[in-house]
């Protein structure tokens, strides 16, 4: 699996809108932590979890 994210890069959870746009703030073993505008920060395990850069 190739991680297509860098820090700094603007992220959805297609799966859970709501969230909101995310900055991805670090990636380490598969595990990225993004601070999301509605939920705060979440740690999230980009092998089980979809994320999607997000594009303006």
């Amino acid at each position: 699996m190739i991680l297509d994210f860098d820090p700094g890069d603007r992220v959805i959870n297609p799966a859970r809108k709501d969230w909101g746009i995310g900055q991805v703030q670090s990636i380490i073993n598969y595990k990225a932590t993004i601070n999301f505008e509605n939920v705060g920060k979440k740690v999230i395990n980009v092998k089980e979890v979809r994320i999607e850069k997000f594009y303006k």
